[in-house]
């Protein structure tokens, strides 16, 4: 059996990210998480909330790994990944009352960060919540000397990712008929953003 994949950076958020989500989702049904990676944050999130039908999916190629910690953890309320290429026509059709993902819209391209919101708009029905956790920018300044090594790191790797401004983002979820409910500081420099369907 291999090693399962592990993150660090899952490691040092989940608690709190867990302390913003926690209230957000205590009378929510299910939730769709983008982007599950190794699949830790699914795993602990749906340990600490055992009401809610925890939903993974990412690219095939970070199933195995999600697929590894699930069967390990054994939740009766984690469901098997999803295969889902944001920018695909054909998204899974579920019915959720809340989207989460984390650590995913400086990876994307731009393309795949439009589909990604318009996608999202098109999923929830009304009141359903979109939950973004990551480091963003701010009328095109970094929040931190940090931020903008990492964003350096993330365009030498691909000239197409990189950090994005939150303004940017509240544009294409507008357009996705989303409304930005809150914006919550978190720790070292990342934010988590919440919007919600009308």
């Amino acid at each position: 059996m291999l090693a399962k994949p592990y993150s660090e950076a899952c490691e040092q958020n989940k608690d709190p990210i867990l302390a913003v989500i926690k209230p957000l989702f205590e009378k929510r049904r299910a939730v769709l998480e983008i982007g599950s990676g190794t699949g830790q944050h699914a795993v602990y999130f749906a340990k600490h909330l055992p009401h809610l039908i925890w939903h993974t999916s990412d690219i095939k190629d970070n199933h195995p790994a999600i697929q590894q910690w699930l069967e390990e953890a054994q939740l009766p309320n984690t469901r098997p990944p999803l295969a889902l290429e944001v920018e695909s026509d054909t998204w899974p059709t579920l019915a959720v009352d809340a989207v989460f993902s984390a650590n995913t819209t400086h990876i994307m391209h731009w393309t795949a960060v439009e589909a990604f919101f318009a996608g999202v708009g098109k999923l929830l029905a009304p009141q359903g919540l979109f939950v973004v956790y990551g480091p963003f920018n701010y009328n095109g300044q970094y929040t931190s000397a940090s931020n903008a090594r990492f964003d350096q790191w993330l365009k030498q790797r691909d000239p197409l990712s990189g950090i994005r401004d939150v303004a940017d983002l509240n544009r294409l979820a507008e357009q996705a008929g989303l409304r930005l409910v809150h914006d919550y500081e978190m720790p070292v420099n990342n934010r988590i953003l919440l919007w919600q369907r009308d």
